[in-house]
């Protein structure tokens, strides 16, 4: 027999920003960091004998948990990943739910019926997740392992193994970031012992589902913000609700509802080498929601894919810096603070 110690990776940018992350490779947040000490922390007197991830940076990452500590290598199969999204890579959850209700309705509650372009199925998941686990098992045998994985894909792979039908899965929980389950694996059969446990998160108040409602919605949905290009329309919204609107830059809009909300203002011209935010405003009848923090994963996604990893901005407030210090910045020189977006591992 194999027991098997399944990990969902700690919390990720997709996370955070309320973005669509399945095969898209989205670093650890900082509070993500903070769920790995508390994971180390809770198997740190658990016997493992191997360590397995999927290939992705934030279960990697996550892994060191255990690993690193224990002195073990880190076995990385690619058929542990998260499902493939197709078009739906790296996009906003509102923006998804507004274009396709039906489809985000069969992803979160009718998963055999999901399918989008350029998108695995419940099934294909389903079908390379078990090889893996079976793979594993067989070369184990009488061991104990941790094995780190994604949502989704682990909620069909925990429902399946659990005796449910397809069209039952959108009935079964969602995991929490560093979320532990246990199986044990005899021959051919693997048995959940327990799932999504996530008492270390809730004991150190490092829970990411503390902060987030859309799991506690039967469609998996909360009201949200979205993104639209800069027109004068947009513009005149804004400034009608106080916003000093910049005309230099890149610009960003936060929407809501239809309704233009907020900016983030890009310098790209300021520094090939660095990513600079000239402005980040949110209306003041929309802050104190939260909104203020996914806005900050369009910044990132608009440099990273131009080759820069670092992010800086000019904030001499000290209420608005000890906001953007929450999520990673920190203080370069005088009033500038820098925020790193690369992949090279903390």
């Amino acid at each position: 027999m194999t027991r098997i110690y399944l990990i969902r990776h700690a919390e990720a940018e997709g996370n955070l920003y309320r973005v669509a992350h399945g095969h898209y490779d989205s670093l650890i947040t900082d509070r993500g960091y903070e769920q790995i000490k508390a994971l180390e922390k809770r198997f740190a007197d658990i016997r493992i004998d191997a360590v397995y991830s999927s290939d992705l940076f934030r279960t990697r990452t996550t892994a060191k948990a255990i690993y690193v500590p224990k002195g073990l290598p880190l076995h990385t199969d690619a058929d542990l990943r998260e499902v493939n999204l197709g078009v739906w890579e790296d996009r906003p959850w509102q923006e998804l739910t507004m274009e396709s209700p039906e489809q985000m309705y069969f992803f979160n509650r009718r998963l055999e019926q999901w399918q989008i372009d350029g998108c695995e199925t419940a099934a294909q998941v389903l079908d390379r997740f078990l090889a893996a686990l079976h793979r594993i098992s067989r070369e184990n045998d009488g061991k104990t392992v941790a094995v780190f994985s994604h949502g989704a894909a682990m909620r069909i792979v925990l429902g399946t193994l659990q005796g449910l039908r397809p069209d039952q899965l959108g009935d079964t929980p969602h995991s929490d970031n560093t979320a532990v389950s246990l199986l044990e694996a005899d021959g051919d059969t693997i048995r959940v012992i327990y799932r999504d446990d996530n008492q270390h998160l809730v004991d150190a108040g490092l829970s990411t589902f503390a902060r987030q409602s859309w799991w506690k919605d039967k469609r998996a949905v909360e009201s949200g913000i979205y993104y639209a290009p800069s027109t004068e329309a947009l513009r005149q919204e804004l400034i009608a609700q106080g916003a000093a609107v910049p005309t230099e830059g890149h610009l960003i809009i936060v929407m809501h509802d239809g309704h233009a909300v907020g900016f983030v203002q890009l310098l790209p011209e300021k520094d090939p080498a660095v990513g600079w935010i000239g402005c980040y405003w949110l209306s003041p009848a929309h802050r104190g929601r939260r909104w203020g923090i996914a806005p900050l994963g369009q910044a990132v996604k608009y440099y990273r894919v131009r080759g820069i990893d670092r992010l800086r901005m000019d904030c001499p407030d000290g209420d608005v810096r000890r906001f953007f210090e929450k999520f990673g910045f920190y203080p370069l020189t005088g009033d500038t603070l820098e925020k790193y977006i690369g992949y090279e591992e903390r």
